[in-house]
């Protein structure tokens, strides 16, 4: 569930309240996407919608929100050049909402989903109504003139996509670091004899080549996975019990062009079809990037999974 789901329940259930601050609507060059927000309490505020004077407008109208009294939101359009001398120039639209105990009969439901659903904010003169549903109603554009606005909705993802990363050399530690603060739930896998002194310290689960395997198979449709361990026979079995499986989201296997002609020969002879074969992603990354630093081969891999993760057809 989004951390700021879990906030804002529990902050409702302590009987606080906060509010919060979503772009429901960006149009042009802007700092952050629509379903970017902030929780702002009267002390502290979580989250970002994108820094500079945007911000600092989005938590003076949340903080005024939460000390008056009268209506429960404020939608306020910002055209980023003109009102407030942003250079991106683009136009970004808010929605100011206040969340307290009131606010439960959406928060409860929203923290227990396990599908992604929509949450919908329905206006009707100075009132709103949030609403959880299973498919997304259109939502108003941003063009639309503010006293028009009837509905803004967006798609909540309960679960994060989950990766598996195989390995905990010097690879395998740039790439939970780099993971770590990203969107991403990780499970971060390692064979004994692939913790080196170096990686000691680290939060890798150790495991028997085996029970690697037994991992792969346990893993739920969908997963990502990425493989850099110590060795190239491990590297092998593993990719070929994760394109056996088949209902895998990504495989990447670090590596040289060579390293994948010569595991495609061998998962040939194992049966693997060229179909099959397609799915494998090696060398990792973005192809354009020639450095084999592994903080380097960190990002890119990033890169690389983000971009399919917000765009799945890639």
């Amino acid at each position: 569930m989004p951390d700021w789901i879990d906030q804002a329940l529990a902050s409702a259930r302590r009987g606080e309240a906060l509010a919060m601050v979503t772009v429901v609507g960006a149009q042009g060059s802007t700092p952050r996407e629509r379903g970017a927000r902030m929780l702002v309490w009267p002390d502290r505020f979580t989250g970002t919608i994108g820094g500079g004077s945007l911000e600092r407008q989005g938590l003076d109208q949340a903080r005024r929100l939460l000390q008056r009294d009268g209506p429960r939101h404020a939608l306020q359009d910002y055209p980023l050049g003109p009102l407030l001398g942003q250079c991106c120039g683009g136009h970004v639209r808010l929605l100011v909402e206040r969340v307290d105990a009131r606010s439960l009969d959406w928060l409860e439901p929203a923290a227990s989903a396990r599908e992604p659903f929509t949450l919908t904010a329905q206006f009707d003169g100075d009132r709103m109504v949030r609403t959880i549903e299973a498919q997304a109603p259109a939502s108003d554009s941003v063009r639309l003139p503010i006293p028009e606005v009837r509905r803004v909705s967006e798609t909540i993802r309960p679960t994060l996509p989950r990766l598996v990363i195989f390995g905990a050399g010097h690879v395998g530690q740039a790439v939970a670091r780099a993971f770590a603060p990203l969107p991403f739930h990780l499970d971060w896998l390692a064979s004994r004899e692939d913790l080196r002194p170096e990686a000691s310290g680290t939060r890798a689960t150790i495991l028997s080549e085996d029970e690697l395997v037994e991992a792969i198979e346990a893993a739920p449709a969908d997963t990502l996975f990425a493989i850099f361990t110590h060795s190239h026979d491990l590297d092998y079995r593993l990719t070929r019990a994760i394109l056996a499986r088949g209902d895998f989201r990504y495989l990447g296997l670090i590596g040289s062009r060579t390293k994948r002609r010569r595991f495609e020969g061998r998962l040939r002879d194992d049966g693997v079809s060229d179909k099959d074969l397609a799915r494998l992603t090696c060398p990792i990354g973005i192809a354009d990037l020639k450095s084999k630093a592994p903080a380097v081969i960190a990002i890119s891999l990033a890169a690389e999974l983000l971009k399919r993760t917000e765009d799945p057809t890639e």
